[in-house]
């Protein structure tokens, strides 16, 4: 496994939490600096999984050898007054050449894409791996979107007063704002008696979700351990998909679900090659059909700028 933005705000955590996945023998982190002092440090840690700091992009190609997994939160965080979008004109450019690097190193690896904006960093990589010839590609290119389901099912847990280990909330669309659609309706187990006003305060709750803790860190960065926590919990279902089992997670991919918009976020099924299988969305209800017409001309525009940007 390659985490590649490791010395950053995520990929420290999340590194950490990848080191100590049991199904990790090899942890290789990279980053443009202050990686051979995280693969030091994270050394030390008694889990059998070996961890070895790459720095500079003369050393990436070595990090990457061999990968099964590569896991890109590199870039940089979102301050307050910022959307996600805001941070493509940087992190766009920094996606593209690690897409590049892994596409010519380890093309057979499945990509996570945390970078943000989400919405155009997984176009940018799928078109990255397309102009290089690279086929059935799109399965392995995986937009994580899992921060948005934990969310969820960390918020409804409270507000129904179940265990949160048994919630499930299915969340659709993309990763950004208006595009990020909970699906309440199809949650397990079954709210009870939620009215519908507190369920549009909890979706709304749930797409800003990002921006409260941005807000909350004043300036110190956008959300780090969480998106950590949920960014090595997709890292695990990906693994255990490549050892054969049928896993199941929401993933911003390339899709068919939905005409004329390329890539969509769903329920997946996980295995050897990715994604094995994408669910369609079910039946919904009428707040939630409005929540897909308002997000598809939204999530069309990312997916042009990824598009464009990758064909420069």
């Amino acid at each position: 496994v390659a985490v590649l933005g490791a010395a950053g705000g995520i990929g420290q955590p999340l590194s950490m939490l990848v080191k100590m996945l049991p199904n990790v023998t090899e942890l290789a982190l990279y980053d443009i600096q202050g990686t051979p002092g995280v693969a030091a440090d994270l050394s030390h840690c008694n889990t059998a999984c070996k961890v070895t700091g790459y720095v500079g992009e003369e050393e990436l190609p070595k990090a990457l050898e061999g990968c099964e997994l590569v896991i890109i939160p590199a870039g940089v965080p979102r301050k307050p007054g910022m959307t996600r979008d805001d941070l493509f004109n940087i992190n766009a450019g920094i996606v593209k050449g690690l897409a590049e690097a892994a596409a010519d190193v380890c093309p057979n690896a499945i990509l996570n894409i945390i970078s943000n904006p989400v919405n155009s960093t997984v176009p940018i990589c799928n078109e990255v791996y397309k102009k290089k010839g690279i086929t059935g590609a799109s399965a392995r290119i995986l937009g994580v979107t899992t921060l948005d389901i934990v969310r969820s099912n960390t918020f409804l847990a409270e507000e129904c007063g179940f265990d949160v280990d048994e919630v499930d909330v299915p969340v659709i669309g993309g990763h950004a704002g208006v595009t990020i659609l909970p699906l309440l309706s199809q949650m397990r187990p079954k709210h009870v008696g939620l009215s519908d006003e507190r369920i549009k305060e909890l979706t709304v709750r749930i797409q800003n979700a990002g921006t409260e803790v941005v807000e909350a860190k004043a300036g110190a960065g956008s959300a780090t351990l969480s998106m950590a926590y949920a960014a090595a919990r997709f890292a695990e279902s990906c693994l255990r998909g490549l050892q054969g089992d049928k896993v199941y997670e929401c993933a911003y991919i390339e899709s068919p679900l939905i005409p004329d918009v390329p890539y969509f976020a769903s329920k997946v099924q996980l295995g050897p090659n990715g994604v094995e299988d994408i669910f369609e969305i079910g039946e919904v209800t009428d707040y939630e059909q409005e929540g897909i017409e308002a997000l598809i001309p939204e999530l069309k525009k990312s997916i042009a700028k990824g598009v464009d940007f990758a064909a420069q």
